[in-house]
């Protein structure tokens, strides 16, 4: 009998879809590169997802993530993404969780309860945070390393922490984890060089300048940021996309 995932269980056949139905996979951070992870595993048939992410959608989104469309633009990014996901299978099992991960709201979470964990937040401690919770509850997790700045989607590699080179972000990374005890760390990273950002013109004049007074036009907190990073619609989606079939392996 045909259903959405037809093709898929032609790969993969039927016990491992209903291995992929009754799966529950965090994925934390639904920007440029979790929210393409989110979508394929919603498409994959993953039957129950948590997505966490306490940003809102912005007009700078638009080049890179899903869930962004005009439309969405003010939202908040687990809202879009609930609509989103429950338009693409009606019977998928979203729970939202509208908050910044970092080790101060850890607590929230009870880790031991997901399959998998996909980790696509940008800040150091939370990703850190992420691996220390995912080692103490068994649960096995990947990360994605530093993909704004650059500009090669085939220079991606799956690999653990401790093999990587060049990523800035997985030299801190491997630094930290070591003295966490954490042997062990599966991430998508790029060797690629980063890019240095042509500096961007400050928020206001560019509100203006695009007629969209009121419309934030960078998410999060620039001020927070040394620079803001580039990125573009095809480096942030394929790592995005490497993560979700990780996953899909994982779970199988």
């Amino acid at each position: 009998m045909s259903n959405q995932f037809s093709r898929t269980e032609l790969l993969f056949g039927k016990e491992a879809m209903e291995k992929l139905l009754n799966a529950r996979v965090a994925v934390f951070g639904i920007g440029g590169v979790g929210g393409h992870t989110l979508e394929a595993l919603v498409r994959s048939g993953v039957g129950t997802v948590d997505i966490i992410d306490n940003d809102t959608v912005c007009l700078s989104n638009l080049n890179r993530q899903l869930i962004a469309t005009h439309k969405t633009i003010g939202q908040y990014k687990v809202d879009a993404a609930q609509q989103r996901m429950e338009e693409i299978n009606p019977d998928v099992v979203i729970h939202k969780h509208r908050t910044f991960f970092l080790p101060e709201t850890a607590d929230q979470f009870n880790f031991a309860q997901y399959d998998y964990i996909v980790d696509a937040i940008d800040t150091v401690t939370g990703k850190l945070e992420l691996a220390v919770r995912a080692k103490q509850a068994g649960v096995p997790i990947i990360s994605s390393m530093g993909a704004g700045n650059k500009v090669d989607p085939t220079a991606f590699e799956v690999a653990d922490i401790y093999e990587t080179s060049v990523c800035p972000l997985a030299k801190v990374m491997r630094r930290e984890l070591k003295k966490r005890g954490i042997d062990k760390l599966k991430v998508v990273y790029s060797r690629e060089p980063a890019r240095t950002p042509i500096e961007a013109e400050n928020v206001e004049e560019t509100e203006e300048e695009n007629g969209k007074s009121g419309v934030q036009i960078f998410c999060g907190e620039p001020a927070r940021r040394r620079q803001i990073p580039g990125s573009n619609a095809f480096v942030p989606s394929v790592a995005g996309l490497i993560m979700a079939g990780e996953v899909i392996k994982g779970l199988l």
